[in-house]
């Protein structure tokens, strides 16, 4: 292995030396552990040190890294107390998840890490979001995020690498191409000669690099660091290694030919490198000998010292309280002259005010920039605004929401508009796994809105029709915010932008238009969890959310004589069970409208709560009324079958017969 110093002195040689030979120290500390049963799980970077070394040396410590779990050399070399590691591994109190995670899956504001989530594809999104964000300060700043090669068959590698492309955002793309994806040989995964060549296809410079070469990979980011700053673009490197371990200590290497691991062990980025520093007089055995000494002390008095910390005990309120990030509602009550407006011009205005508010807003979706929206309700936004903070973005959203997040995590707000609501599913992993759980992991916010134009009456089929809210009101950690007039869609959404937790924002498309109000011109929010009762009566309780509540309003006026409640729930995660239990007890009927599919929806919940807590009061079975058991149709008169609407006066009515 030729190793090339160029100007590096003596004593950077010989830091980098204790860098690389911390993890691996680390390392052959834990394989004893596990063998003595005192550690469960370890995924091992051995043979990997020099990539999350040399790249990490480079960047400054308060450029962001996004790791994988064999990049232990990541978190030593920016310093992270041994014994913070130790008790994030053992689940202790010390560490940085609360004993919710383990191994890397964590991120820490405090040395700019952020870890990655089991589904792979999502860390590089984060990366385009943070670099982003980087972009709109102007600080000059690099953000490096790591991957393997078989996290880039996953669809969103490619969409990171087009979308980072396209907004020339200065990210590093480091794959760590070390022949296997758990078991499978890189020649079952792709079929190009090298992962780098894709870049071409992106327009995109690559470098395929000796990826066990501590200097080649110390010179090579420092020169690309400092020409991403003159002329900020993506970057993407193939780094040529090897797993010496298996894919966890469990797993073994029995599936790895013999001949190949000896090929690999005699490129051992710490031994070679050891031995230049030996062959050229920086380092001898006595040296050597001292900075191993430190090393392992220092490992042994931080695991000595997690073993003194308790084990972690369990607190309910904690567990609960944990999920969301704190948020105080800030009350701003409505005031001055109204006007008569729109559902779609109410969301139109919340979000530019929203904007005009918060200078770190971002907004991001299909076509949002100069056409305004399929739906037009970014028209004018650029003009006001520019195109850094609205963005259109390729069709691509799962990247486009883990981008989101990563704005966030870099100190933006982000709004991204799903076309339709029905395209959400090809961003659903980034909201119910990465999203939805950030803050829970690791006590960082997501402070993210998704807008979903949703529902059926429009005749638009089974691909822009759908009503998913229950996708989303089952996941703990997300918001759902289902408005149905153009005074709570306002309000509602300054409070939904307010807010730092992610928030699911429905917009009904066939109310869009055809739903008026008088509507305050200035800013001003409404809270969470707040249901409206829009009729007051004794006879039955009616709960609805979205077009249903127009419907029950139809229903209720061509039967003059039903004396009802009817509560507008507004949001469903929160959910106002005060009011609908205060109805429910009052009027001792309840009937529950949604327009999604009956089964599995947010009615059956209600349904279920009220039979557990009300059910003394009741005189009569709890009513759900929802969608046919089936994709809504194209042709109106299947989608009249389809949904609920006339279904409703039929269950009402025979509810109050009973």
């Amino acid at each position: 292995m030729n190793f090339d110093r160029k100007n590096l002195t003596n004593e950077q040689l010989l830091d980098l030396y204790k860098k690389i030979l911390k993890p691996r120290l680390i390392e052959e500390k834990m394989l004893i552990l596990i063998r003595q049963g005192k550690v469960s799980k370890w995924f091992s970077g051995i043979g990997q040190e020099a990539i999350s070394v040399g790249i990490t040396s480079v960047l400054d410590k308060d450029e962001y890294i996004l790791p994988m779990h064999r990049n232990l050399g990541v978190f030593t070399t920016r310093e992270i107390p041994l014994h913070r590691l130790f008790s994030q591994w053992q689940g202790k109190r010390n560490g940085f998840t609360k004993g919710r995670d383990r191994s890397f899956h964590f991120g820490t504001q405090e040395y700019n890490i952020i870890g990655m989530i089991s589904h792979l594809g999502p860390q590089m999104g984060i990366a385009d979001g943070i670099a982003l964000a980087n972009k709109l300060k102007k600080n000059g700043k690099v953000t490096a995020v790591f991957t393997g090669e078989g996290a880039t068959s996953e669809g969103d590698f490619h969409e990171a690498l087009n979308v980072a492309s396209v907004w020339d955002l200065p990210v590093l793309f480091v794959i760590e191409n070390n022949g296997y994806g758990l078991s499978t040989p890189t020649n079952e995964q792709y079929r190009c000669k090298q992962l780098a060549d894709r870049g071409v296809g992106y327009g995109m410079e690559s470098h395929v690099v000796d990826g066990n070469n501590i200097l080649e990979v110390y010179h090579l980011i420092s020169e690309l660091k400092a020409s991403m700053i003159e002329n900020p673009r993506p970057v993407l490197l193939e780094f040529m290694t090897f797993r010496m371990r298996g894919h966890e200590e469990a797993s073994g290497t029995k599936y790895v030919p013999q001949e190949l691991m000896d090929m690999w062990a005699v490129k051992d980025p710490v031994e070679n490198y050891r031995s230049y520093l030996k062959a050229t007089a920086v380092l001898d055995d006595a040296a050597d000998e001292a900075v191993r000494a430190e090393i392992k002390k220092e490992i042994d008095t931080d695991w000595a010292k997690v073993q003194e910390e308790p084990a972690i005990v369990a607190d309910l309120d904690e567990e609960l309280n944990d999920v969301y990030a704190p948020y105080t509602f800030e009350d701003i009550a409505p005031k001055g002259e109204t006007e008569n407006i729109r559902v779609i011009d109410a969301i139109s205005q919340g979000l530019r005010q929203s904007m005009e508010r918060h200078e770190n807003l971002v907004v991001m979706g299909q076509d949002i920039a100069e056409y305004g929206g399929a739906f037009k309700i970014t028209d004018g936004f650029v003009n006001q605004f520019g195109k850094d903070r609205v963005r259109n973005t390729p069709i691509c959203e799962s990247i486009i929401v883990s981008a989101a997040n990563g704005l966030s995590i870099n100190g933006h707000k982000a709004v991204v508009e799903m076309q339709f609501a029905d395209f959400v599913s090809t961003g659903f992993n980034p909201i119910v796994n990465l999203l939805a759980k950030q803050h829970y992991r690791w006590q960082e916010k997501s402070d993210v809105v998704v807008r979903m134009p949703c529902g059926g009456g429009t005749q638009a089929g089974p691909f822009h029709s759908q009503t998913n809210e229950a996708w989303f009101t089952k996941t703990p950690g997300l918001k759902v915010v289902y408005p149905a007039f153009p005074y709570d869609a306002k309000g509602l959404l300054a409070t939904a932008i307010n807010d730092p937790n992610p928030v699911m924002f429905f917009e009904h498309k066939l109310l869009y238009r055809s739903i008026y109000q008088d509507v305050p011109k200035d800013y001003y929010t409404l809270p969470f969890g707040k249901a409206s009762l829009l009729k007051e009566g004794k006879d039955v309780t009616i709960i609805s959310f979205g077009a249903g509540v127009h419907w029950a309003l139809e229903t209720l006026a061509k039967h003059s004589d039903i004396s009802a409640d009817l509560l507008d729930l507004r949001t469903l995660q929160p959910l106002d069970w005060d009011a609908i239990y205060a109805s429910v007890k009052k009027t001792s009927r309840v009937i529950i409208l949604q327009e999604d599919t009956l089964f599995g929806g947010v009615a059956s919940d209600i349904s279920s709560m009220i039979m557990e807590n009300c059910f003394e009061y009741l005189d009569a079975p709890v009513k759900r009324v929802g969608s046919l058991e089936s994709a809504i149709p194209f042709m109106k008169s299947l989608e009249d079958q389809y949904l609920p609407k006339q279904r409703f006066e039929t269950e009402l009515l025979e509810l109050l017969k009973y």
